[in-house]
């Protein structure tokens, strides 16, 4: 099928990225939205500008920018406060680089000698100076932003809650520890600013994205408002860590969409489809090459950035008719076929059953070793051997 309609979406595709303009904004470029040749798409771009609302397929939002929150004015935000940054995994080092790279006061606590110890020391954190113990670091930050594992929140929690103290904000990129507290024993303390900026991607995305000047959106939320000033605040953070943009929503919704996307379409689901077609396209005689570039090569490397920047419909209008139709016919089927399965997720997610997995399985001590054990029985089926293949041919990963 590529062979047939992928050059020639790609190249109107890049006809039309050549003609959208580009505005430059603080704290590096805007994001970039794929806007179609309408006159309500120009409407909405002419309106981009701070807080907005917008409608989403029907439903208004409230947006915020980063163009309310210009470097100048966070630097003079948080010009007293320090702000600290407990974990290094891939959002501690995500938001804590970008934070220090926008100028602000910021510090990192993680365990003194430990292997996050020495990834922060080789990234320029000085012991002493902006990097400490996790105890100092909740001590030191009037705002301390929790970005350890789920595990460990749940396993510090009594450690770290003696120092946040009246007055200070306590910063979540993810609701699972406040909204399963049954099973992490943390409850938002008194006198304290509880908030949440998560943001919609990988830290190793957030900060790539900032070093070359765009932004990933993130969503925003706040539980406890003890000063007042608490949705503020997270709108400050939501941009000085490099979102885009932020949205609003809750800590319970946060944490359910997040682990109910990434069981499902984001991570779980899609690698379950990839293998039942790969699966079948074997079983019917044709080769690992023609199976795994059908099944996961087309799709990731042209489809669904088409997807991505221009939307279904427009997939469906650019490709051919026999593909239109088989598309638009199947869909269904496949809608019918997941859709109890995903009910199923959500409830699992919902009531604290994929929680309470999560945390007994990462706090198994020889949980490193066996998840090893089951990326290695991925790593090594043929679907992705074959893939390691294909990549290699691709014409930027040849030596």
């Amino acid at each position: 099928m590529a062979s047939r309609f992928a050059s020639r979406a790609l190249a109107r595709a890049a006809a039309s990225a050549a003609r959208a303009p580009l505005a430059a904004r603080a704290l590096g470029a805007a994001p970039r939205f794929a806007a179609r040749a309408s006159a309500a798409s120009a409407s909405a771009l002419q309106q981009s500008r701070g807080l907005k609302t917008l409608d989403f397929g029907g439903s208004k939002e409230k947006v915020y920018e980063r163009s309310d929150w210009p470097k100048e004015k966070l630097l003079d935000y948080f010009k007293n406060d320090t702000i600290s940054v407990l974990g290094y995994g891939p959002q501690g080092h995500g938001q804590g680089l970008n934070l220090r790279d926008n100028g602000l006061n910021v510090i990192v606590g993680v365990r003194k000698d430990g292997r996050s110890w020495k990834k922060a020391v080789a990234e320029g954190w000085v012991p002493g100076k902006n990097l400490f113990s996790i105890e100092e670091a909740a001590d030191k930050g009037s705002i301390v932003l929790n970005l350890l594992s789920d595990a460990a929140q749940r396993d510090l929690w009594p450690t770290i809650k003696p120092f946040i103290t009246p007055g200070k904000t306590l910063y979540f990129s993810h609701g699972f520890a406040i909204t399963y507290k049954d099973q992490t024993h943390v409850e938002a303390p008194a006198g304290v600013d509880v908030v949440l900026c998560a943001p919609k991607g990988s830290g190793t995305t957030l900060r790539t994205l900032f070093l070359e000047g765009k932004g990933l959106n993130s969503s925003i939320a706040v539980f406890q408002d003890v000063s007042g000033h608490a949705h503020e605040r997270v709108q400050a953070l939501g941009v000085a860590i490099g979102s885009g943009y932020l949205y609003e929503t809750t800590f319970a919704k946060e944490v359910y969409s997040d682990l109910f996307g990434e069981r499902g379409v984001l991570m779980g689901a899609i690698n379950g489809l990839f293998r039942a077609q790969y699966d079948v396209l074997r079983a019917q005689g044709h080769s690992p090459s023609e199976a795994f570039n059908e099944t996961v090569e087309e799709a990731t490397q042209s489809l669904f950035p088409l997807i991505g920047a221009n939307g279904m419909d427009w997939m469906y209008a650019n490709c051919s008719v026999t593909a239109q139709r088989g598309a638009l016919d199947w869909h269904q089927k496949f809608y019918d076929a997941s859709l109890p399965v995903f009910k199923d997720l959500y409830e699992s997610v919902k009531n604290g059953t994929e929680s309470q997995r999560a945390l007994d399985k990462n706090s198994q001590p020889d949980y490193r070793e066996s998840l090893e054990v089951e990326l290695k029985e991925i790593r090594e089926s043929e679907i992705w051997r074959a893939g390691e293949t294909v990549r290699g041919l691709r014409p930027e990963n040849k030596k």
